[in-house]
């Protein structure tokens, strides 16, 4: 397996994480699919998704792959009145990834990260390694610490 940034970053910190690959189906991108082929709940695999604040500009939140982001929970958390889900045309050129493989750790800028509150139910999560196909699983504690995340009710 050739390292993705997202690995890079995390050895470079001397941070322990492990890496599963599955087949990733083009027509079926989502964390519901990635979850099943690596054999981990849904609720244990959290997917990245970006948003554009009125008040903060871009903004990264990860969630469950089975959840869905309450827009109005995540604009109060992150101190904007309104968020909007960004284009997927927009993905790679704000984060450095492209959709179905976007990490939490290492996009193009540093930006505010929330990470919903249940992840700390869990000794290890699953997020985006960087690539399609790829998953880091990590402790959520590591993961929140190293990308300098706020935990916080996110979901609807």
């Amino acid at each position: 397996m050739t390292k993705t940034n997202a690995m890079r970053l995390l050895d470079v910190a001397g941070l322990p994480y492990r890496c599963t690959q599955y087949d990733y189906d083009e027509s079926d991108l989502s964390g519901l699919h990635a979850a099943g082929q690596i054999g981990m709940p849904p609720e244990q695999v959290f997917k990245t998704l970006v948003t554009r604040g009125d008040k903060t500009g871009i903004t990264v939140f990860c969630i469950p792959v089975g959840s869905e982001l309450d827009l109005r929970k995540a604009a109060a958390v992150s101190g904007n009145k309104k968020l909007e889900m960004t284009h997927v045309r927009e993905l790679l050129d704000l984060t450095g990834y492209i959709r179905g493989g976007c990490s939490p750790i290492g996009m193009k800028k540093k930006y505010p990260t929330y990470i919903d509150e249940t992840a700390v139910l869990w000794d290890e999560i699953a997020v985006s390694a960087g690539r399609r196909g790829e998953q880091i699983i990590i402790a959520p504690k590591t993961l929140i610490r190293f990308v300098e995340a706020s935990e916080a009710d996110i979901t609807a």
